[in-house]
């Protein structure tokens, strides 16, 4: 065989050889660009930049290349190791930061640039991704006069956020858009009508939505398997109103297909697997929690959502985080539950979600006076999100019979503390605590308020007729009189009169009989003796009166008797006579042997152990009489244990057979 010629060499290129002139670089630099060959146009840039370091041109090309490239770090290292910034590149760095997530350092940085239409519309993007809804939603209102192409998709977006779901349609209609003008529009207004809980509009337009984005980009020579990625916001928002709409079982397989095929954006998967886990539940809670682990990064210790879940509302993120802490509280994975419910607070600041899935920790954990304790440290450092914090420690109390602590958590939260519900609930919970003073005291508190109350439905009669009540229960007849008297006298209560006749029967007589005279007599009284009623000792059984009153009846009465049903008689197995039934059956055979009182373990021949003599030796019976007995004990056992003795029987002969070379040695050895 030959043997292979040696490569030649590569040739250094020769010092004299001169590089491309810079027209022709950027001439490449322009090509790599319009063909979207961005690692290429990175490369010519930097041959750029080593002939003129200074180029202004040629390093935004690079930044902007590597940007197109995905390398964010690496941009943000050009911009800023840059000898001379250009103008522009203050805000090329926000861009980079609000891709890194860094949102507050991007917002600084672009307070030093000029407002325009793209500082403003990268401002709009980190304010909303800051989750300021309010604020984006201004910048986008001043765009408005700008006719930026899809501005109207942005701004519905940030007012359903916002919590102005109802002012899309406005929008809109000043605009003269219809929702059917792109498929991402139509997705936000069904976004926006299921934020007004219209469900069956919603899950149509969405329908809609999903066609309109299918012709599109069949149009545009998509691959199927990119349009059902674009698409995939739209089969999950779908599912989930199927999910609104009570149609569970539709919407956990469109889940699961979603989740299954892989086919979705990481947002879309995310949410598809957050609503799944919250269907099932507490079913299969290891599944559950495997599935929340493929949204985690995966060099993390502990959970954490990957860097590509960011574009997730904050609102969305703390749906996942607060699911998770709960399978972990149901598979009892306390240390876990523990460790991730204390990185809540620094990650969600503004919401109170955190404290509450604290409060739930330490109630799993049955320490229910620390759960009381920090939720009221949050109520009174934080006043006015205290409502939901206030209610759930009311709840938490009332269930560990701190019927105090339950009262006085409702009685904090002024928006309810005087409605109805809410006064009835803390005087039941005072009243099983034993403070009657404090109960009457809330509840002659809610008369006031209800007094001075200016509204058109006013409960002022009801507090009052329940008060009264109290009142009377407790022993409290002045007090109780006194407020029936006014429910009288402001609203001619029938009730209340009722009320203040048997009330003011216990302390004024007179008073009440005076009152008594404005009941209206009852139909059917004026025929009775009133003090012949109260002589007799009571109604008795007359047999006689009530066949009377049978006779009497009409006749078609007497027809109308109830059918009478069969008897039927009683089926006996066979060969069962009911005249000689034989002794009753056991009671207890039903139960097994072991079981049953009558059991006898069977005793164990402590003599049939003892054998004697040489291994092989047949052992004869010295009496006769007792070889009888036991053959005549073994002929009356079962066949099991008859084929037993045969094969032990058999075995024995066998080894009687061999020689016993064994036994000599054992004796040798003796």
């Amino acid at each position: 065989m030959a043997p292979k010629a040696k490569d030649k060499p590569k040739q250094s290129p020769s010092p004299s050889q001169a590089p491309l002139p810079i027209e022709d670089l950027f001439t490449n630099l322009s090509r790599h660009i319009r063909g979207s060959e961005f690692e290429q146009a990175v490369k010519v840039a930097e041959q750029v930049l080593s002939i003129a370091p200074g180029d202004e041109d040629a390093l935004r090309c690079k930044v902007v290349a590597l940007l197109k490239a995905d390398r964010i770090e690496d941009a943000l290292s050009a911009i800023q190791s840059a000898p001379k910034r250009p103008a522009d590149f203050d805000f090329l760095k926000a861009y980079c930061l609000y891709r890194q997530n860094k949102l507050d350092e991007a917002l600084e940085s672009l307070k030093s640039q000029e407002r325009n239409s793209d500082t403003m519309l990268l401002e709009a993007q980190i304010l909303y991704r800051l989750g300021k809804m309010d604020a984006c939603v201004g910048v986008y209102q001043k765009l408005q006069k700008s006719k930026i192409e899809s501005l109207e998709i942005n701004l519905a977006a940030g007012l359903i956020l916002g919590g102005r779901a109802s002012e899309v349609q406005g929008m809109m209609e000043a605009n003269r858009i219809k929702s059917s003008s792109s498929f991402e529009l139509a997705y936000n207004v069904a976004c926006s009508l299921i934020e007004r809980n219209k469900y069956a509009d919603a899950e149509q337009l969405l329908l809609t939505a999903r066609r309109i984005g299918q012709e599109t980009l069949m149009d545009d020579n998509w691959a199927d398997d990119d349009i059902e990625v674009e698409l995939a916001p739209i089969v999950v928002q779908l599912a989930y109103v199927q999910q609104l709409l009570g149609r569970s079982q539709e919407a956990m397989e469109a889940y699961a297909d979603i989740i299954k095929r892989g086919l979705a954006d990481e947002s879309s998967l995310a949410v598809a697997v957050n609503n799944f886990v919250n269907l099932k539940g507490s079913r299969d809670v290891s599944d559950s929690l495997r599935k929340l682990d493929r949204l985690k990064e995966q060099d993390a210790q502990n959970f954490q959502l990957v860097r590509a879940l960011d574009k997730l509302s904050p609102k969305q993120r703390e749906a996942i985080y607060a699911n998770r802490v709960l399978l972990l509280l149901h598979a009892n994975k306390m240390d876990q539950a523990r460790e991730l419910v204390a990185r809540l607070p620094d990650m969600f600041a503004d919401s109170i979600l955190p404290v509450l899935l604290q409060a739930a920790v330490w109630v799993r954990e049955n320490k229910v006076g620390k759960a009381e304790e920090i939720l009221g440290q949050f109520g009174e450092k934080f006043p006015n999100k205290s409502k939901v914090i206030l209610l759930a420690r009311a709840q938490i109390a009332a269930a560990a019979a701190h019927y105090q602590i339950a009262a006085n958590s409702l009685a904090r939260i002024s928006d309810i503390q005087h409605m109805p519900a809410t006064v009835a609930t803390i005087v039941a919970l005072k009243e099983r605590a034993g403070d009657i003073d404090g109960a009457s005291a809330v509840l002659d508190s809610a008369i006031k308020w209800w007094s001075n109350a200016m509204t058109e439905d006013n409960k002022l009669n009801v507090i009052m007729q329940e008060a009264a009540s109290f009142k009377v229960r407790h022993g409290q007849e002045e007090d109780a009189a006194q407020l029936y008297e006014e429910l009288v006298k402001s609203h001619g209560s029938i009730e209340a009169l009722a009320g203040l006749v048997s009330t003011v029967a216990h302390v004024d007589v007179d008073k009440a009989e005076t009152y008594e005279q404005k009941l209206k007599p009852l139909p059917g009284l004026k025929g009775i003796n009133v003090d012949a009623l109260e002589k007799t000792s009571g109604a008795k059984h007359d047999e006689g009166a009530f066949n009377a009153k049978v006779a009497e009846a009409p006749e078609e009465v007497k027809k109308e008797k109830p059918k009478k049903k069969r008897k039927r008689k009683p089926r006996y197995p066979k060969g069962f006579d009911p005249a000689n039934p034989g002794p009753p059956p056991d009671p207890e055979r039903w139960l097994p042997k072991r079981e049953r009182s009558t059991y006898r373990p069977k005793r164990k021949d402590k003599r049939a152990a003892q054998v004697r003599g040489s291994q092989g030796a047949v052992v004869r019976e010295k009496h006769d009489t007792g070889g009888s007995a036991t053959n005549s004990s073994t002929s009356n056992a079962k066949s099991t244990q008859s084929s037993t003795s045969k094969s032990t029987s058999q075995n024995a002969a066998a080894e009687s057979s061999k020689p016993t070379s064994k036994s000599s040695r054992k004796k040798s050895r003796n």
